[in-house]
């Protein structure tokens, strides 16, 4: 009934049909890798136009005036004046020194919170 090339072409029909489902199946999980990796840098585009929008509305003048004029006993500005404004190398050398931001200072608790409130990230 079957011949040695009916079992041969059998033979050949499986493996090429075994070969086409592999490669179907390589092809799919490359697809669903490469929309993972769109939707991750979508996801990274999202996250940068947000801290675009939070860096716009923290560094509002108005709101740094605000925060300015608060702080005004800790920060210690002043005006400035036109005749204040000098060359680099007319500045005096200030010594380094490095302050320990890591204890609470009761006068900044003491102060007025800033009252704006800007997106979370949140994966």
């Amino acid at each position: 009934m079957f011949r040695t090339t009916d079992m041969v072409l059998i033979a050949v029909m499986l493996s090429a049909a075994a070969f086409t489902y592999k490669t179907k199946d390589d092809a799919e999980n490359q697809l669903k890798s490469v929309k993972k990796i769109q939707a991750d840098i979508r996801y990274e585009e999202d996250t940068i136009d947000l801290l675009k929008a939070d860096w716009s509305l923290l560094t509002q003048p108005s709101r740094l005036q605000i925060l300015s004029e608060a702080y005004q006993a800790e920060l210690q500005l002043q005006l400035v004046d036109a005749r204040q404004i000098v060359g680099l190398d007319a500045l005096p050398v200030r010594p380094l020194t490095i302050e320990d931001l890591t204890r609470e200072s009761p006068d900044l608790v003491a102060a007025t919170p800033d009252q704006i409130v800007t997106g979370g990230i949140a994966r």
